[in-house]
């Protein structure tokens, strides 16, 4: 996941969840956080306690994120964050945490009088971890239409150009999708394992020719001892958990998201 794409998916994160961004540059985001978010991500169980007790009036705090330290200001104040940053984590689990699962329609500006209908369509993101000693983490976006099958990589980001809404809009009706949900999910999943398997597997080999010399280095130590003992075993165990290749999918959110027809065609 790259800097640029770590951006947009906060700027929708934190407006999906009525929280003002009231200064941003391609290197930084600035928010007032809503009180839903405040309570999520600035760990401050005892002021919410007793504002709740007295009655008072919320004072959410703001937050600054810089996405792109090198073009951010020198005098900024702000948290970096990055992949695999604690913030960041924290925020993916907020996201699925508040909107596993969302519906969301297009508003089209300056529809044509009439009815529009609705196409509909399945979106998933996932996150893709390659992972021995050493860790690589893949966000995959992808679109299915539930009308006729199209699949659309990097769906979030095309997203960010649309007007979306939790409701309906006027003069707006929506498609009976042909192919249901499960289906849908199991054909992402199919999209996805072969995104696994035409991954380079470099990274795979390099960490088993990392695993066979410290096994070799740890069979020397023990070389002159008959009876192995219990630390051997342990030592033996713990190679094998740090250096085996092994890759995690998990699902960071999704939705029905119901779109103009015109909308990536193919």
């Amino acid at each position: 996941m790259k800097q640029p794409d770590i951006h947009r998916y906060l700027r929708r994160y934190f407006t999906a969840n009525e929280s003002t961004i009231i200064e941003e540059s391609p290197a930084h985001l600035t928010v007032q956080l809503s009180v839903k978010l405040d309570k999520e991500l600035m760990n401050r169980p005892f002021y919410w306690h007793y504002l709740e007790k007295t009655g008072g009036t919320p004072n959410p705090m703001t937050l600054t994120l810089i996405t792109d330290h090198l073009r951010s200001p020198e005098d900024l104040q702000g948290e970096q964050i990055h992949f695999g940053s604690p913030r960041l984590a924290q925020i993916f689990h907020s996201a699925k945490e508040l909107g596993a699962f969302s519906r969301m329609y297009e508003l089209k500006q300056n529809a044509t009088p009439g009815s529009h209908p609705l196409h509909p369509w399945l979106a998933l993101n996932a996150n893709v971890s390659f992972q021995c000693d050493r860790k690589k983490d893949v966000l995959l976006s992808l679109g299915l239409n539930l009308i006729h099958g199209q699949i659309v990589p990097h769906f979030f980001e095309r997203l960010q150009s649309l007007s979306l809404t939790p409701k309906i809009p006027d003069y707006c009706f929506t498609l009976s999708p042909l192919i249901k949900v499960e289906s849908g999910i199991t054909r992402l999943q199919k999209v996805i394992q072969t995104f696994i398997e035409k991954e380079p597997s470099d990274w795979a080999d390099a960490a088993m020719k990392r695993w066979m010399y410290d096994e070799e280095l740890l069979e020397s130590f023990y070389e002159q001892v008959e009876e192995k003992p219990e630390s051997y075993l342990a030592e033996k165990q713990a190679l094998k958990e740090l250096y085996e290749p092994h890759v995690d999918v998990s699902l960071v959110n999704g939705g029905i998201f119901y779109l103009h027809q015109q909308v990536f065609q193919k």
